[in-house]
């Protein structure tokens, strides 16, 4: 069993930064990418940013110079630094991770955190 669980979302104003974190505790053997999704009501998920277990990133267009994912791997947690906030960044917003256990390999997702941006 894995548990992804994130923090740091809230209210913040326009301009300003909030960093979300992701932990991933369980029975995990590696973990190989591991990203950020956001959400809202009545839309599709869509991907913020990734990182591979080696540190390399992608970025969606909309956040690219204004967001930074980084990961530690040695407790198994991805953090995302938000800074320059807008209130179109207002969402849910969920870790994504790609675990290798003993008996699978398989995504898992946290259970949201809300960022709200006001203007």
């Amino acid at each position: 069993q894995v548990q992804l669980v994130e923090s740091g979302g809230g209210l913040v104003q326009a301009g300003g930064s909030l960093r979300l974190s992701c932990a991933a505790s369980g029975s995990i053997v590696s973990i190989n990418a591991m990203g950020w999704y956001r959400q809202a009501p009545g839309k599709q998920r869509e991907l913020v940013a990734a990182i591979s277990s080696g540190g390399s990133t992608n970025y969606a267009d909309s956040v690219k110079g204004r967001f930074t994912i980084s990961r530690d791997n040695a407790k198994n947690t991805v953090y995302l630094q938000m800074s320059s906030l807008k209130p179109e960044d207002t969402d849910v917003y969920y870790c994504n991770a790609e675990v290798n256990t003993r008996w699978n390999s398989r995504g898992y997702w946290g259970q949201g955190t809300q960022v709200t941006v006001s203007s």
